[in-house]
Order: C-alpha cells, then sequence, then structure tokens
C-alpha cells in the first residue's frame, strides 16, 4: 500500500501550497547537479564529500554559495540553478 507523503514548507506562506513531487531520475549520469553551499559552517565540507560520490555516479558537479544563511538567495543565483542545473542539493550543516 502506498502512502501518502506530507511535506511542509518552512517558509512564511499562510497557505501550504500544494505541489507535486517531480520524478526522480533514473541515473545520474550524464545529468548537472548544482551544490549549494548556503555559507554555514561546514557545509562546504559536506559538499566536498558529495560532489565526489555524485561525480563518482557520473553527474557533472556545478558549485554555488549563498552571500549569507540568514536570507533567501538572491534572485540571480535562483535563476542561475534553475538555468544550469538538472537538480540542486542544498548543504545544510553546522
Amino acid at each position: 500500500m502506498e502512502r501518502e507523503t506530507i511535506l511542509l514548507d518552512p517558509t512564511d506562506e499562510q497557505v501550504a501550497a500544494r505541489r507535486e513531487r517531480v520524478v526522480r531520475p533514473a541515473q545520474l549520469a550524464g545529468l548537472t547537479l548544482g551544490l549549494l553551499d548556503i555559507s554555514k559552517p561546514r557545509g562546504d565540507v559536506f559538499l566536498d564529500e558529495l560532489a565526489a560520490l555524485l561525480a563518482g555516479q557520473g553527474a557533472a558537479i556545478k558549485r554555488y554559495t549563498k552571500p549569507t544563511f540568514a536570507r533567501p538567495a538572491p534572485l540571480p543565483l535562483r535563476q542561475a540553478l534553475a538555468l544550469e542545473c538538472d537538480g540542486v542539493i542544498e548543504a545544510l550543516a553546522d
């Protein structure tokens, strides 16, 4: 039996938006993945390890950094992620 998954959005939405889950790719080979460091301590260490693992599976890796973790990513950064990457992983490490 398949269970419904409920994801909570930590933003300040008054009414939660319903979004369909994106289909995961069957393989990573040939995809460009963006790794977003939100500028918290040691997030880069986590992303270094993750980059090596993903590259080993054939993914091209692009690295990005937010100016500060305290604010949303600036629009130009969000646009670059959307245009240049097939998927994005964000580091939330301390």
